[in-house]
């Protein structure tokens, strides 16, 4: 007799577990008043609605700083890159005109080598 109970609980074991997920949340809900589900819905669609609203107006707000700073910072770069490759010419035109010295100690433009700094004092 003991023996048919205990072959009896272990066929409802095997039962219940055949049941889903899905099933047992449905089965859970049942016991939640309908106004408490319909609300519980809203609230989680809203939520939803809320997060995909922030999500696309966080992409907008990327896409217009990225492009933004493209267009801004884009030149200023290519100008300074310009501006140091002018300067660059410079200094090995004078380098060749002047000597290898001319580079590094004539500092202001139409000064002899040598002649825009000051000998150090002892």
């Amino acid at each position: 007799m003991a023996e048919e109970n205990l072959l009896s609980l272990e066929d409802k074991d095997e039962d219940e577990i055949d049941e889903t997920l899905a099933e047992r949340i449905i089965g859970l809900s049942e016991m939640f008043p309908e106004s408490l589900r319909n609300t519980t819905c809203s609230l989680c669609s809203l939520s939803l609605n809320y997060a995909r609203l922030l999500y696309s107006l966080t992409r907008s707000v990327a896409w217009i700083f990225v492009s933004s700073a493209t267009i801004i910072v884009l030149p200023a770069l290519f100008e300074s890159e310009r501006a140091q490759a002018q300067e660059q010419q410079l200094q090995q035109q004078r380098q060749i005109l002047l000597g290898p010295n001319a580079a590094v100690s004539g500092s202001a433009p139409g000064l002899l080598p040598g002649v825009g700094s000051a000998p150090p004092r002892v």
